[in-house]
């Protein structure tokens, strides 16, 4: 027999056109033949005809942020805004030292476009390799072509998980089934005809055919959410949120402490105007905490190229942080733990069915499908030969029904129908071919029954008239790198379930091999209770279900999440495209379908199930140093506030030049934010970012400020005369220093040879302002007597103290 099994025709298809024979056909009509027995499609001329009227797919599908965008996005920002008002001041009243703010935000905002540049070369360049490549008939061959170069009355041929790229009308069907969920909501797949109206977003989950296309661009119904949805984006995250809506508060507290350090600096107080301004400005600009947000989108932007190099497309941004909160993952055991291919190790004849009988059946219906799965592949490849049949229907495999089958008028005339699925579905519980599958699947194997059946193709009733002819005995291969994976996310403390459509004992199996807790409780998902609550204990208890239907995988994702869990999931298949939309985190493999890449977050393009470590290793080592941080830039925040609020109500001058702070937040928050926050970080991200970052920004704040304006008010009683504010705002100053470094110390918490280092060339670094003369007047820092300066650090070692004290009572009292 040849490859492919040849068709018998049941005469006209509606409509008066005679189909011929070739390819499959549909449970009631007989569908056209496949491309390569015809022309097809467009012609070259007619092409460059649509380009030239530009009736072309010009959807611009991105993974990032446009240049444009970047630079707005990073230059545009309201405290950018206010920094820069404040700055043109300075440059106008005050020495350029006063000014120095001011070239450090340009600094920070050029790094941050350069980076966001980075990632976004490193994405687009990732998203080509990941690009979808629809099969398009053109001079009656096919070809895969980019999506953009799509154009109107294109024929666009569709095999099971190819995503529907743009609007079309039905020209070829062959049992196929679209699933519109993404677009209307329902679940349940739809039959498509000749002539039926297909939506782009939609996708395949069985049989195939081809459309015309008659919408393309921007007219097509989901090419709006086509492209949103895979634009490269920094918002709806938790941290995001969380730094935004800190932002807010700083603005609110901001706004009326300046407007008092305006009127007590200019009006109250009685001195010279260029210096009061001075002192209003340096009393401003640290309330801005302008590092964080660039620091959050460097992180983001460094982790994107990082997950880059390892051949992992970020499509939306979030899912860095995401996955770094997950504490399940859902994985598919096709494509996921094994890897795609698979042989047949065993052909096993039943009721005394002829073996090569049935390896002529065998061969029949794997030249009956023209696009095998990986199972019937493997058959294929076992059974390539056999008697010239010819096959009258064909039912392609869906994971809904867990059979395929045919219909074939054998050489000598007789006619036979087959199904070839999972045994336990095809057979009753008591049927003693069951036990004989057990054993094989306890060891590991997948088994395909074939059997004969009476009833038609496309009664849903006919598994029930199966009588076994044979088993097909399958070894699947382990990814060599899944045992690793599996143990990683074990010491994570990652929980790990395996969903699969297949027995749930060879699953377990298979899992076992691979060393996962708890492979040996093994669940049946046609048990699981359908009451969300109750499935979520079942879900929590249980570590591999078997037999799950797409639906139901759907419902185990929302289950997990009722019960607190941030759920990732990870697949290939069509079969997963609804669980992995509703997951917190959708990841898959590069090899997958392209409706399973459309909808997920995260794509493995090295097929490396060993890559989603480093994912989530990125995503912890982002949240977990971004909140380390943040609570050093809101502390500076803090006692900003504070200390405006202290001086406009002690109606003093404010003790700080803006080139006071410029230096204690270059060396205890600029320099070192940006080394931890690109440290290695293992910690699982935890909920409640603002509360935990505030819970010891607010005391540390409180402590700093306090330190800081007790030490000013006792050099001002301790200094008289000419020079004696310098005097006291260099103590108040070492005060502040002592106090916001024991705060780093704090944050750069747990120690490593380089965090000391780090803490130390922080205090040394400041110990040479002191000590080197042309330092000490550019800063305007002086030392004067030796009683205050030692007065000041016995303040600070005061607060320190105190930090020390607060920092574990909040840890202990408010823990996160």
């Amino acid at each position: 027999m040849t490859q492919r099994a040849k068709i018998e025709t049941g005469g006209p298809e509606p409509g008066g056109r005679t189909i011929d024979a070739g390819a499959g056909l549909d449970p009631v009509h007989p569908a056209p033949p496949p491309a390569q027995h015809r022309p097809g499609g467009l012609s070259a001329a007619e092409v460059a005809e649509r380009v030239a009227r530009g009736e072309v797919n010009d959807v611009p599908v991105r993974s990032s942020r446009s240049t444009v965008d970047i630079i707005r996005g990073n230059v545009l920002t309201r405290f950018n805004a206010i920094i820069g008002v404040l700055w043109v001041i300075m440059l106008i009243v005050a020495p350029i030292q006063d000014s120095l703010f001011g070239f450090v935000i340009l600094a920070n905002t050029g790094i941050g476009i350069v980076q966001e540049l980075r990632a976004k070369k490193t994405l687009d360049g990732l998203a080509v390799i990941g690009e979808a490549k629809p099969t398009v008939r053109r001079d009656g061959v096919a070809a895969e072509i980019s999506t953009s170069e799509i154009v109107l009355g294109d024929r666009i041929e569709l095999g099971p998980g190819d995503k529907v790229v743009v609007d079309g009308e039905v020209a070829d069907a062959d049992n196929l089934e679209i699933d519109e969920s993404l677009l209307t909501g329902e679940a349940d797949p739809v039959l498509k005809k000749r002539g039926d109206q297909v939506m782009s977003g939609s996708f395949v989950v069985a049989g195939g055919g081809a459309f015309t296309a008659t919408k393309v661009g921007r007219e097509a119904y989901a090419a709006q959410l086509a492209e949103e949805a895979s634009r490269f984006t920094l918002v709806h995250s938790e941290l995001r949120s969380g730094i935004s809506t800190i932002l807010k508060y700083v603005t609110w507290m901001m706004v009326p402490t300046a407007i008092g350090l305006i009127i007590s600096q200019l009006v109250v107080k009685n001195t010279n105007v260029k210096d009061s301004i001075a002192r209003t400005v340096g009393g401003i600009v640290p309330m801005i905490p302008e590092g964080l947000v660039l620091l959050t989108s460097v992180a983001f932007a460094i982790g994107v190229i990082r997950l880059g190099r390892k051949q992992c497309l970020v499509q939306e941004l979030p899912a860095i942080e995401g996955l770094a909160r997950v504490d399940v993952v859902c994985l598919d055991k096709t494509g996921t733990l094994t890897e795609g291919g698979m042989d047949v190790t065993e052909l096993r004849a039943l009721n005394g069915t002829d073996e090569a009988y049935v390896r002529g059946v065998l061969g029949a219906l794997g030249a009956s499908d023209p696009r095998p799965n990986a199972s019937l592949q493997a058959i294929i490849d076992a059974c390539p030969d056999g008697e010239e049949w010819r096959c009258t229907q064909a039912l392609p495999f869906s994971s809904a029904r867990k059979y395929s089958g045919a219909a074939f008028s054998e050489g000598d005339g007789r006619t036979s129908t087959w199904l070839l699925g999972a045994p336990d579905v095809l057979l009753p519980d008591h049927d003693p071919v069951l036990a004989e599958t057990e054993e094989l699947n306890q060891k590991g194997l997948r088994v395909l029954l074939l059997a004969r059946v009476s009833g038609a193709l496309d009664d849903p009733k006919v598994a029930e008239t199966a009588d076994a002819a044979a088993l097909v005995v399958l070894e699947q291969r382990l990814r060599p790198d899944a045992a690793d994976t599996l143990a990683y996310f074990a010491d994570q403390d990652v929980a790990a379930k395996v969903i699969s459509g297949d027995n749930a004992v060879s699953v377990g199996a298979v899992a076992g091999k691979l060393g996962l807790p708890g492979a040996d409780h093994t669940v049946d998902a046609r048990r699981l209770p359908a009451e969300r609550d109750e499935m979520a204990k079942v879900l929590d208890e249980g570590a591999v279900f078997g037999r799950v239907t797409p639906q139901q995988k759907r419902s185990m994702v929302g289950a997990l999440q009722s019960h607190g869990h941030t759920v990732a999931m990870t697949g290939d298949g069509v079969n997963d495209v609804l669980a992995l939309k509703d997951a917190d985190i959708g990841v898959s493999m590069g090899s997958g379908s392209e409706a399973t890449k459309a909808v997920a977050q995260i794509v493995l393009l090295n097929n490396s199930f060993s890559t989603l470590p480093a994912v989530v290793a990125e995503g912890r080592r982002v949240i977990g140093n971004i909140t380390r941080v943040a609570t050093l830039f809101l502390t500076k925040t803090v006692y900003s506030v504070l200390l405006a609020i202290l001086v406009v109500c002690s109606q003093v001058e404010y003790p700080f030049l803006p080139r006071h702070l410029t230096l204690l937040s270059t060396l205890t928050i600029g320099v070192p934010a940006f080394f931890l926050a690109l440290a290695p970080n293992k910690e699982r991200a935890k909920p409640h970012f603002v509360r935990r970052v505030m819970r010891y920004a607010i005391p540390a704040g409180v402590i700093a400020a306090t330190t800081t304006f007790a030490t000013y008010l006792l050099a001002r009683t301790h200094y008289s005369g000419a020079g004696a504010l310098a005097a006291e705002t260099s103590a108040a100053t070492l005060t502040l220093f002592l106090v916001s470094l024991w705060v780093l110390a704090i944050i750069a918490r747990p120690y490593t040879w380089w965090r000391v280092g780090l803490v130390a060339s922080m205090g040394a670094g400041f110990l040479v302002v002191l000590v080197v003369p042309w330092l000490q007047d550019f800063f305007a820092l002086r030392l004067v007597g030796p009683t205050m300066p030692w007065a000041a650090v016995a303040i600070a070692a005061v607060g320190a103290v105190v930090l020390e004290l607060s920092w574990r009572y909040v840890g202990r009292r408010f823990p996160a």
